[in-house]
């Protein structure tokens, strides 16, 4: 399958695009080394934290996109990691085209607060970008691929590693493809070199540094504190 997403013709360059998905309500800008510049989306649906560059480190192995995620440090954070997903019914590949299991096109994203597919859930409902085939059928569908990557930077129409090894062989590992919306495994080694998004439970919040206005209310509070404070040693001192 992957030599077929391959082949296929290529998408229109991806952009922000506004109204489609739901990146714009749900995905918050987080500045997490204070420099004023967003690092980070804090993801309010599924509770994690993407790094906002997409593709931070280039085309890697599996092992290599792990041993990249684990020693990764971003201001105070350094507990990150590659997506997941749920091998959902007989491990392995269930391979369903027409969508409603873990392997093929639009692949469960999240039910009954269980996330299945923390990529494919940006992909298609936080992006709202469309598989190759309509859902239940297996009809090319009009304007499907990676044409919105909201405020991300360098998202690739290519596949991203899950940090999920494949069941039946720890050769293999699961990948999302963002070139058509495929979810599927591929080795680990070998020409398998694919992108790698980090992310982590939670939210980030960098130190946070008081407004100009803030500071000056302070300094006035603690001058007031110390005139009362002479005004009452004053007045004690009077026999």
């Amino acid at each position: 399958m992957s030599v077929l997403l391959a082949g296929l013709a290529d998408v229109a360059a991806a952009a922000a695009v506004t109204g489609q998905g739901t990146w714009e309500t749900t995905l918050q800008a987080r500045d997490i080394n204070g420099d004023t510049v967003t690092d980070a989306f804090y993801d309010t649906t599924l509770n994690i934290t993407w790094l906002r560059n997409a593709n931070a480190n280039g085309a890697m192995n599996w092992n290599d996109a792990q041993a990249w995620a684990s020693n990764l440090a971003v201001g105070a954070y350094s507990d990150w990691r590659l997506p997941t997903m749920v091998d959902t019914g007989a491990l392995g590949c269930d391979f369903v085209p027409t969508g409603g299991s873990d392997c093929g096109f639009n692949v469960q994203t999240l039910s009954g607060g269980t996330v299945y597919s923390e990529m494919a859930h940006l992909y298609h409902v936080t992006l709202g970008n469309k598989a190759l085939y309509a859902p239940g059928t297996t009809v090319q569908q009009p304007g499907w691929g990676l044409s919105n990557t909201g405020e991300f930077d360098d998202m690739q129409a290519d596949a991203y590693w899950s940090g999920l090894e494949y069941a039946p062989d720890a050769n293999y590992a699961w990948q999302f493809a963002n070139l058509a919306g495929y979810q599927g495994y591929f080795l680990k080694s070998g020409s398998g070199e694919f992108a790698a998004m980090a992310v982590r439970f939670g939210d980030v919040r960098a130190a946070q540094v008081p407004e100009p206005d803030t500071l000056l209310l302070a300094a006035l509070a603690l001058w007031g504190m110390g005139i009362v404070g002479k005004r009452r040693t004053a007045g004690a001192s009077v026999p």
